[in-house]
This record gives C-alpha cells, structure tokens and sequence, in this order.
C-alpha cells in the first residue's frame, strides 16, 4: 500500500484554492493500488488533503498532535469537519501530548514525513512561522530522502 502524508498551510487563498484541489486530485489520483493518507485534519490544507483522499477511495489515517486537539479548532465549521473526517478514519494514531503545543504540532508533522512514501505539502515555500510549521516538515521530510510534492501558485502570498 502507498502512503502519502500531507502538510500544509491552514489558510489557503481564494486565488489558489482551485489550483491547489486539482492537484490533490492529480497526486492521489496517479498512482497504483491502495492507497493510504495520513493528515492531521487542521484547518486548510489537511482537511482538504483527507476529503479528497477519501473521495478518491483512499483509506485515512489521521495523526492527532494532542489529546486537547479538538479545543484548537476556533472556528466551528472547521471543527464540523474534522469530526466528520475523523469518523471516517480507518486508523487513528494519538501523539503523547496533552495539549495542542509546536511541540505537538511538530511531532504529528515528522510523524507523518517518517511514516509517508511521499509527502503533499500545500506551501508557499517560506520559513515555517512556528515550530512544527510547514516549511520546517518539508525540510525534515527533504532530510530524510522522502519525495515531495510541492503544491501552490507561483506569486501568492498566504494571509
């Protein structure tokens, strides 16, 4: 089975939304066999990455960072949507983390680059703004000779 894990922004904008779904499509689509995803189900780049997946037929892991995850989510719809997503996990991996930390962000995420055959990374290919952030799994994943498919629009710029 292939695995392909996802890291990402969790704002994406309205100029590259369109972009960045169709080439989800592509990079879950190309490939052959089963396929399993691993996200983290955070808000943007995650969530879209699991919902296509599964639209795809993929099977979903999910990487929770903390076991206050679900507090981290601010925005009501955002959290309706992990839930979702969750429910249709087939495989659930908690990291040792009471609390939603960088430190906890940043375990899921090089969870995540270690367990994947190839690494999806919704990013605008500046320096992560935190610990755990995009830009720093991309290089921990780049670190450890895994592939990565970088997905964003040239000259767009993430609030």
């Amino acid at each position: 089975m292939k695995r392909i894990g996802v890291t990402g922004h969790r704002s994406i904008p309205g100029e590259v939304l369109g972009h960045v779904k169709d080439r989800l499509r592509a990079v879950l689509r190309d490939h052959e066999g089963p396929l399993e995803a691993l996200s983290s189900l955070a808000e943007g780049a995650d969530q879209l990455f699991a919902a296509i997946a599964l639209e795809c037929g993929a099977d979903l892991t999910v990487v929770i960072p903390s076991g206050d995850y679900e507090e981290a989510f601010e925005d009501a719809e955002a959290l309706a949507r992990y839930l979702r997503l969750k429910g249709r996990a087939t495989q659930e991996i908690r990291m040792d983390f009471a609390r939603s930390t960088d430190a906890a962000y940043y375990a899921a995420g090089t969870y995540i680059a270690e367990s994947c055959d190839r690494l999806v990374a919704v990013w605008d290919g500046l320096p992560a703004r935190g610990h755990g952030g995009t830009g720093e799994i991309v290089a921990y994943a780049r670190a450890l000779g895994k592939p990565v498919t970088v997905i964003w629009r040239e000259g767009v710029t993430r609030d």
